[in-house]
């Protein structure tokens, strides 16, 4: 893109999370680096940036609220870490056993599954979170026919087939509970795990699929492991190297976009909830779908599909004295199944995944409640969320004593659910916009995946996609 324009140009970024923060980055390095002159205006409905990143560090201790990590498979945090100059101070994680919950007891998952790869075939038929039945009927993977060519199915629906129902519910759903508080017989296959999907059509059989191409799954390997990765002194490293970046935009905290109008010629008019309409070319919608939905309610858009649904979810952070666990000294994290009578939904020892977040005589858990289903809890004060998470982790880990201090993180409606035909739904919202407002992105969480590196991703492409087609129109 090397094309110079003379025409000033507005583009607004609406919301401040991490794709509109990636968004607005990317239009500023690109304006820079071709003589643009556009003007960059981020609104943020909250009184401060980074969306649900939110790192708090206190007496030796960092704490996540949010989000604590993420799986860079395309690299796009890591090149934007590199154009923010703070690549240096990304980690990865240690290793270390992770289990899953049932009936009580914690078993140890079979290695491989945690990154996608098939499970060694030694450390599958010895554990004890499947049955002797379960295990036959997981191997008929091998043997069954694919399913008829369908667009879409629920993620349970689509393990269930494939490996039985006792590895759904021991396995399967614990770990996407865990991870996206969804329902599993209600998520999309084809927009969570696309890349399963695409196996049994080339392949027929998982765990043949697997085995032949499971490291392509992940292409951003460091030898022959996979790993999670953050930032020395926490995550919200990233958003503060960010805003500081972005320093020459305009940045409105505490506004909130109402309505989004069309002129003649194409430009917007956006109505905000405290001052005067701001005129815009271009914008880069980043809000969650349903409020992006209802600023577009005048003019029909997106008015046929239904609203998405969002998990409430709670994170609970536990500072311990080390003596105090005395169970599962090589524990990474533990994730719950559904059928176990358990309000946490995982665990992880964050002190034993990440160096330098605690001090060394301590153990600092983070413990997720919430999911889709079973939301009551996060409804709960934090006194007594907390009685209620340590009941748990006495039953689990021995635990008995008080924490030395609890963090409760509530986050309503903060997890998008991806139900089946989420991807069709997609395609539908993106060609009408394409028809009545040519100068909008949408991108974010809502869309194209939720970890940190799609919604990074999501944000340049916004921002290119934008500048591409404002200097087609000079």
């Amino acid at each position: 893109m090397r094309v110079t324009s003379k025409k000033r140009r507005r583009v607004v970024v609406v919301g401040g999370g991490i794709t509109g923060l990636s968004a607005a980055f990317y239009l500023q390095q690109e304006a820079k680096k071709n003589n643009l002159p556009i003007e960059i205006i981020l609104i943020e409905a909250s009184l401060r940036l980074g969306g649900k990143i939110q790192t708090l560090r206190k007496d030796g201790f960092i704490i996540e609220r949010g989000p604590e990590s993420f799986f860079d498979q395309s690299g796009s945090v890591r090149n934007l870490a590199a154009n923010l100059g703070i690549e240096e101070d990304m980690v990865h994680h240690n290793t270390g056993q992770t289990y899953v919950a049932v009936g009580g007891e914690l078993y140890p998952i079979p290695s491989g599954i945690m990154l996608g790869g098939a499970p060694q075939v030694s450390s599958f038929i010895t554990s004890g979170l499947i049955s002797l039945t379960g295990k036959i009927r997981a191997i008929g993977d091998l043997l069954l026919p694919k399913s008829p060519e369908k667009e879409d199915e629920p993620i349970g629906d689509f393990f269930r087939r494939r490996f039985g129902k006792e590895v759904v519910e021991n396995l399967v759903e614990p770990l996407l509970a865990g991870t996206f508080a969804g329902d599993i017989d209600h998520l999309s296959i084809q927009a969570m795990f696309p890349q399963f999907f695409q196996l049994e059509k080339e392949h027929r059989s998982l765990l043949l699929g697997l085995k032949k191409n499971g490291k392509h799954l992940y292409p951003h390997i460091i030898g022959e492991q996979a790993y999670y990765e953050t930032f020395q002194n926490g995550l919200e490293t990233l958003v503060e190297a960010l805003e500081k970046q972005i320093g020459a935009c305009t940045i409105l905290k505490g506004v909130r976009v109402e309505a989004i109008d069309k002129g003649l010629d194409d430009s917007m008019t956006i109505h905000v909830n405290n001052g005067t309409p701001i005129q815009a070319d271009a914008v880069i919608m980043t809000s969650p779908f349903n409020a992006t939905k209802e600023a577009f309610k005048a003019h029909h858009l997106m008015q046929d599909l239904p609203n998405m649904n969002y998990a409430t979810i709670a994170t609970v952070t536990m500072a311990f004295k080390r003596e105090q666990i005395e169970k599962y000294k090589e524990a990474m994290s533990f994730f719950v199944s559904r059928n176990s009578d358990f309000v946490i939904t995982s665990c992880t020892w964050s002190n034993r995944k990440w160096d330098n977040v605690a001090p060394d005589d301590c153990d600092l858990l983070r413990v997720y409640i919430g999911r889709v289903g079973d939301e009551a809890v996060v409804e709960l004060s934090d006194t007594e969320i907390e009685k209620t998470v340590l009941q748990d982790l006495s039953r689990l880990l021995g635990i008995q004593d008080k924490p030395l201090f609890t963090v409760v993180t509530r986050w309503k409606q903060g997890m998008p659910q991806y139900t089946v035909g989420h991807e069709k739904r997609l395609h539908t919202m993106q060609k009408e916009l394409m028809q009545q407002f040519p100068y909008v992105q949408i991108a974010g969480s809502s869309y194209e995946g939720i970890s940190v590196p799609e919604c990074v991703a999501q944000g340049k492409d916004a921002a290119q996609n934008i500048l591409a087609k404002l200097l087609e129109n000079e």
